[in-house]
């Protein structure tokens, strides 16, 4: 056995071993949301909305393809929060904001924050969009089917650009500004970022059929 391959049968040991613990011990996301009862709506994201206790891998995946599927949703949002001029690197103060958003979530819904998330991901996600073909120097839009693991993609990308939107200049906390994303895609309201952006995207998408 090549030590690549005894490098890789060593993590996949270990993550067995995490999930194992976290399935006996019934361990919660940040303590206090249990994330073992998630209902999905959407089937054809349910593979790609991975929702565990752990917030924080360590990047354990970062050199695998494909493998951010398998990260819990939440250290995804965490990783898109993170793609800005303020919050780049800090992992920690990224990972304060999404815990006080889903505080405020529970104290305004009244239901699992985890639960919200996922609901808003799939509300948020684009079923089409635009690609640029182009003809003899000439670009033609043509509409696509979005893939699965892109829907998840794009709708975590409109809920963080709605709360850098949001808490950018203003003041409205981060937090605040998140769970107000958080809650506006999972009721569908139209006025709402993410769902202006899906909807957008899909008007853009039905024109260049």
């Amino acid at each position: 056995m090549s030590e690549e391959e005894a490098a890789e049968a060593e993590t996949e040991e270990v993550d067995a071993e995490a999930e194992e613990e976290s399935s006996a011990t019934g361990a919660k996301l940040f303590g206090e949301w249990d994330v073992s009862e998630i209902e999905y709506s959407d089937p054809s994201t349910q593979n790609y909305l991975t929702v565990t206790p752990v917030a924080h891998t360590m990047g354990r995946h970062a050199g695998k393809q494909f493998e951010k599927s398998e990260i819990s949703v939440v250290e995804r949002l965490i990783n898109r929060l993170m793609q800005t001029e303020d919050n780049t690197g800090h992992k920690q103060k990224t990972t304060r904001i999404v815990r006080d958003a889903f505080d405020i979530v529970h104290e305004q819904t009244d239901e699992n924050p985890a639960q919200v998330l996922v609901t808003a991901v799939e509300n948020a996600a684009p079923r089409e969009e635009t690609v640029r073909l182009k003809y003899g120097g000439i670009s033609v839009p043509k509409a696509v089917d979005v893939a699965p693991q892109r829907r998840v993609d794009q709708g975590l990308k409109f809920i963080a650009q709605g709360t850098l939107n949001a808490s950018r200049n203003t003041t409205t906390p981060a937090a605040e500004a998140l769970a107000q994303q958080l809650i506006g895609a999972a009721d569908y309201d139209v006025q709402a970022y993410p769902i202006s952006q899906k909807e957008e995207t899909e008007r853009v998408a039905a024109a260049a059929r």
